[in-house]
């Protein structure tokens, strides 16, 4: 059985980095968390003597205590309230550019506060209430302050998914993009909720302290505010213009950041995540190695690991992993989990009627592209169409789409008796631009830098096969032939014509790529059972290794009938060649057309034959073929392949 919402919530809380610290600070006031076991003591009469002669006052000295082998002429022009105990000052801290200085206070105003070993606390008008750990550094600061019971921003509710309410998710430090998608949209774990409540009040009641902490190694630079506020260990904090009732979790690999004017208020930035260039976060939830930046505006939402917002808004959505919102554009009220598209500059996904509630969402599907001034008017479902691409300046109806690797886009052509619609061609992206698709992969793998929830980079996986499958059913489905058909003729054309060239063409693209799918697995199965020393008789006759294999297995006998390991293995390397080939072809059309409009175009432009991902195609059918010939040889068969295409017989072409 699956983990229900509650056992997730309570399993991230049991190893919060957050929750350990806070509790250590509760339990005594921070002295741990900052001075570790050192021995405590008041000040003697001559270090205050010699304290008062170096600029600083306290009301009372005796509620100032000090670590064993406190060195006072690190303290200068300070002032001192309350209960306040200081580290040892006995190492240099660096500030910038390689400067370093002695560790210590000066010219700061400090109440009620733990300032721990070799900490830098440098013109900071308010320090009050906080717990700041070893080697952190504070320097030209406003107010750093927190109130009793703050909580940094967890157990707060957001208006994610819907900006009218009704899929709201309670957040806490760890909360990922599976979760928040689960929360948001329950569907049959609704019973779940209540748990799921339960556990983030929990946590919330664990988060509470009278007490803000900056981490250890922590820098907190140039910030007129910072109030009620978890700065974890190494997190940088540089220039901002407030933090606010947020959590930055943060590692010394992994450091956290605000800086050069971003507000962030309500919200909580995980490891490698960023907030900079006068970036605006508000009751969000940046994940791991997620940005906002260049005034990107994030409101009410869960951005996934490695999500970029710049310039744009995102307002009440949860976006997936590595989405790519460079551009002045909108979001608003979107459920996009499997994440990894892009959002081109003006595209603008929020467009509700005039004068209407903002009751209306928008789910988008995995490796969506939303190109250049597209508007997509709400209620809009493409959810089951990854990896589609919305042509640029395209207005998208309200409607509901599930044909995926599609192009829609306005009317190429004039299409005789057809209604004022888009024209959508399902598996375009198959079969004209499957190096967009190589590309994509290769980013993936390159840019998901996230640890605790990596994402799948392969765009063929199980579920977006499946999801071909079906809309391979219903485009064959057809009752009779017809030169356009709509949502009336395929169910999932939504408001979008499709001619019948078009649906020709994608019941080939689906098939090849789906058949392509299968026989990779039917190659890793084989080399597997080779290496363990397994004959291969009966691989695709019955069931055996694992899940994904046994739904290749199943593609390769129900849907294309192969009963011979050697016939597939043959189709294989001839398909191989024709991807490679396929992705070679799409770059090019860049390089043709480039050179017919630019002059000198091919002289800054590598040609497709030099492309990156163009020949690690290549190197994958080279690899492919060198292990199907070794798979033909250890079945006894002659690696030539029979005459004639071996993909002629099943109708594939590419």
């Amino acid at each position: 059985m699956s983990e229900t919402l509650e056992a997730k919530v309570r399993r991230l809380a049991a190893d919060s980095e957050l929750l350990r610290a806070v509790a250590s600070v509760r339990e005594d006031g921070g002295l741990r968390y900052a001075l570790g076991a050192a021995a405590l003591r008041n000040l003697y009469k001559p270090e205050v003597d010699l304290l008062e002669s170096l600029g600083n006052t306290a009301r009372d000295w005796s509620r100032v205590r000090v670590a064993d082998g406190f060195n006072p002429r690190r303290v200068r022009g300070c002032e001192f309230h309350g209960h306040v105990t200081l580290g040892r000052f006995t190492r240099t801290v660096e500030l910038a550019g390689g400067l370093e200085v002695v560790a210590g206070l000066s010219d700061s105003t400090v109440a009620d506060c733990v300032v721990g070993h070799n900490a830098l606390v440098r013109g900071v008008g308010l320090l009050s209430n906080y717990v700041v750990a070893e080697g952190a550094v504070l320097a030209d600061c406003g107010r750093v302050t927190c109130a009793p019971g703050a909580t940094f921003g967890n157990g707060g509710r957001v208006a994610a998914a819907l900006e009218g309410g009704g899929r709201d998710v309670e957040v806490f430090a760890e909360l990922d993009v599976e979760l928040a998608a689960a929360v948001a949209r329950p569907g049959a774990r609704r019973a779940e909720l209540e748990g799921y409540l339960r556990a983030v009040a929990f946590y919330r009641d664990r988060a509470a302290s009278n007490r803000g902490i900056i981490g250890p190694g922590a820098r907190v630079w140039s910030v007129p505010r910072v109030e009620d506020a978890y700065v974890g260990p190494a997190a940088a904090v540089d220039g901002a213009t407030a933090v606010v009732r947020s959590t930055l979790l943060s590692t010394a690999d992994e450091p956290a950041e605000v800086s050069t004017g971003a507000l962030v208020s309500d919200s909580v930035l995980q490891w490698g995540s960023r907030a900079a260039s006068m970036a605006v976060v508000e009751r969000s939830v940046l994940a791991e190695h997620a940005r906002a930046e260049r005034h990107g505006q994030v409101r009410d939402s869960v951005i996934g690991p490695g999500t970029e917002v710049a310039a744009g808004e995102v307002i009440s959505c949860v976006l997936g992993p590595l989405v790519g919102c460079h551009h002045q554009s909108l979001l608003i009220s979107t459920l996009w989990p499997a994440g990894r598209g892009n959002v081109a500059y003006g595209a603008n996904a929020g467009s509700n009627h005039t004068s209407r509630a903002p009751d209306q969402e928008f789910r988008a599907g995995e490796g969506l592209f939303l190109g250049l001034g597209v508007n997509v008017k709400f209620p809009c479902d493409l959810e089951r169409s990854p990896y589609t691409v919305v042509a640029c300046g395209t207005d998208l109806p309200p409607q509901k789409v599930s044909f995926p690797f599609s192009l829609i886009a306005p009317p190429r052509e004039h299409l005789a008796g057809a209604p004022p619609a888009n024209q959508i061609s399902p598996g375009w992206v198959l079969r004209e631009n499957v190096y967009a698709l190589r590309r994509c992969e290769a980013k993936f793998r390159a840019r998901d830098r996230a640890r605790r929830s990596r994402c799948d980079p392969a765009v063929l996986r199980r579920d977006t096969v499946e999801l071909m499958r079906d809309a391979c059913r219903r485009l064959r489905q057809v009752r009779e032939a017809k030169d356009l058909y709509t949502e009336r003729d395929v169910p999932g054309l939504g408001k979008n014509v499709l001619t019948e060239r078009d649906r020709v063409r994608a019941v080939e693209a689906y098939r090849f790529y789906t058949l392509y799918y299968a026989l990779l697995g039917l190659k890793d199965r084989l080399l597997a059972l080779t290496a363990d020393g397994a004959g291969a008789d009966p691989v695709l006759a019955a069931p055996g290794g694992s899940a994904a294999w046994e739904h290749q297995r199943q593609i390769l006998v129900e849907d294309f009938g192969l009963e011979s390991p050697a016939a597939g293995l043959r189709m294989l390397a001839s398909m191989a060649v024709r991807v490679a080939r396929a992705v070679e072809r799409a770059r090019e059309k860049d390089d043709t057309r480039g050179a017919k409009v630019i002059d000198d175009y091919a002289e800054v432009h590598p040609g497709a034959e030099r492309d990156r991902v163009v020949r690690r195609a290549w190197e994958e059918a080279s690899r492919i073929e060198d292990d199907v010939e070794n798979l033909l040889r250890g079945l006894g068969t002659a690696p030539a392949a029979a005459e004639g295409d071996p993909l002629e017989a099943l109708d594939l072409a590419l």
